[in-house]
């Protein structure tokens, strides 16, 4: 979760640094669409990775005497559970900050008078009447599983037909990108990093970029309309924004908006450079972050507190090995499920122990038990190098090296 919430703020803080760049170069388009990068990064560690590190567990040394021990190592305990009970208690009451306004928006609804649905109709045929309703805190579009328009009971008095049609069409537009849905993903995104700086500075202005992206988007269809957009604008009324709603007008948006309609829009093929750029810049920062990720988990990693191991049963020093006078280290690579159990276990290729050394070896931990990795609070498949060194004399030779290089891969830590 900690390295979620590492990613998430440099996404953020990525977004906030490059989102007017974007936008003076690209549009308003492609600034809106830069803000997926902080869930798309927050979501990398969660994602699924195949497990690529063996983590080294201490060597076990066995005699010909030796029939049964006891080997434990257990991870320290951890101690953020009083912090994740606060997160929890905060994301809960922002959570109940954003249902209980909306529950009031929604209940609070009426449908349209016949008589109004039949001037809007003739204003802009599209409209779908199931999706009209009555509200003060309109225009505006809220979600719902199927989203709806507000509209004051006053808006065929407060605009003539010409800006009706403007404002219908800017709500129209919200439907069509399907903002509604992408305004309480951020809404949820935002409730759940409630302590954190730069989602209060997140906020506002990922509301600004929608709304320029739906601006953009509507003039992109009817350039001859800017003006009279513009003027629209300027003869509204702005109303405060409520969670998981999107209103025609904010205060705070009427001269950024009025700008934005000033300054020549970008054409097509700029467009699609800047999607394109974009595209490249979060597949760049996932790698980095990944990189980051691996190299955090292989710089950290201690075998104390990666993976532990439970045992009771010993390997068996072989009779023929005794008479034999066969003894040597045997490194296993052991690959353990979620459930503790080992689904494998091979000799390392530089292993030299003889081959009954290495089979008594590998029965002996194929019993075993594992306590597995875990990540994100949940157990899963890892790779244990585990050392077994067989010696016939009271003075235990020492165990090789764990490898370097290529053939000590990484796996996540537990």
């Amino acid at each position: 979760m900690l390295t979620a919430l590492w990613f998430a703020t440099f996404g953020l803080a990525l977004v906030l640094m490059l989102r007017l760049p974007m936008r003076r170069l690209f549009g308003a388009s492609a600034a809106f669409t830069l803000w997926l990068l902080p869930p798309w990064l927050a979501l990398l560690p969660c994602l699924p990775a195949a497990p690529s590190r063996w983590l080294d567990l201490p060597s076990l040394q066995v005699h010909p005497a030796t029939r049964i021990f006891v080997a434990q190592i257990t991870p320290p305990a951890s101690s953020t559970h009083g912090i994740f009970l606060l997160w929890a208690i905060g994301g809960l009451l922002c959570l109940l900050r954003l249902a209980i306004p909306y529950h009031r928006l929604l209940s609070q609804s009426r449908p349209l008078p016949a008589t109004m649905w039949r001037v809007l109709q003739s204003d802009w045929p599209d409209l779908d009447p199931r999706r009209l309703r009555l509200h003060p805190a309109g225009p505006a579009l809220l979600w719902a599983p199927r989203s709806l328009i507000l509209l004051p009971a006053d808006f065929l008095e407060r605009f003539d037909a010409r800006q009706r049609r403007l404002v219908l069409r800017h709500e129209h537009a919200h439907l069509r990108r399907g903002d509604a849905l992408w305004s309480l993903l951020g809404e949820l995104m935002l409730a759940l990093l409630w302590f954190h700086p730069l989602a209060c500075l997140a906020r506002p202005r990922l509301r600004m970029d929608q709304e320029l992206a739906c601006d953009e988007y509507v003039l992109r269809q009817s350039p001859q309309e800017a003006s009279s957009y513009a003027r629209t604008l300027l003869h509204s009324t702005g109303v405060a924004a409520t969670p998981m709603s999107i209103p025609w007008l904010t205060q705070p948006q009427l001269k950024e908006r009025l700008n934005m309609i000033q300054r020549p829009r970008p054409g097509t093929v700029r467009r699609r450079v800047g999607f394109i750029s974009l595209a490249m810049l979060m597949s760049g920062v996932a790698f980095v972050a990944q990189a980051a990720a691996w190299h955090g988990q292989h710089a950290a990693a201690k075998p104390s507190q990666d993976m532990s191991y439970v045992t009771q049963s010993a390997p068996i020093y072989p009779a023929d090995a005794i008479k034999k006078k066969e003894q040597g280290t045997v490194v296993l690579l052991v690959l353990v499920s979620p459930e503790g159990k080992p689904i494998e276990a091979t000799a390392e290729a530089t292993t030299q122990a003889a081959p009954d050394l290495i089979k008594a070896a590998t029965d002996a931990v194929m019993t075993w038990h594992f306590n597995p990795t875990m990540k994100n609070g949940k157990p899963i498949e890892a790779y244990a190098r585990v050392p077994i060194t067989f010696s016939l004399d009271q003075q235990m030779p020492p165990a090789p090296p764990a490898p370097t290089g290529s053939s000590a891969t990484t796996s996540p830590s537990i």
